[in-house]
């Protein structure tokens, strides 16, 4: 994370995040960084999908047609997110950190992680096998981080 707090302040960068199912656990690694004040400045768990629907303002027709974990809804967090945060580099994250909630069609693991740079979006689609809710969470965050680090 240091690394990532260090690149970002020589390239002058700002970040921003919107959190679903790592509640905070991204915002609270880069805060853990001394200097990511200067990078970063906004961190949101939307949690529920009210809160991704009045926060974010996620369509309410994109999570009642494809769900709060999917691809669409996704995007539309990392979209909005950069409009609100004015940063350069923006961060979305949602999926199912279970024990429970998972179905056959979205296990638990499922997360999809977001990430705006500029006008380049990309969206990726990771299963993570770890058996606990906080395992899921860490690898999220471990997965978030590596993509970051490859976008700047």
């Amino acid at each position: 994370m240091n690394s990532i707090v260090k690149k970002l302040n020589k390239k002058k960068l700002k970040i921003s995040f919107a959190e679903s199912c790592t509640g905070g656990l991204l915002a609270s690694e880069i805060t853990s960084v001394s200097g990511a004040s200067k990078v970063f400045g906004l961190g949101l768990v939307t949690y529920s999908n009210q809160a991704k629907i009045s926060v974010l303002k996620v369509n309410k027709n994109i999570i009642k047609k494809y769900g709060a974990v999917s691809p669409e809804c996704c995007e539309a967090m990392v979209k909005n997110l950069a409009k609100i945060s004015k940063a350069q580099i923006n961060v979305s994250i949602t999926g199912i950190a279970g024990p429970n909630g998972g179905t056959k069609t979205k296990p638990v693991g499922l997360v999809y992680i977001g990430v705006k740079n500029k006008n380049k979006i990309l969206i990726t689609k990771n299963i993570f096998k770890q058996k606990s809710r906080k395992a899921v969470q860490s690898a999220t965050v471990k997965r978030t981080l590596e993509i970051i680090r490859s976008t700047i």
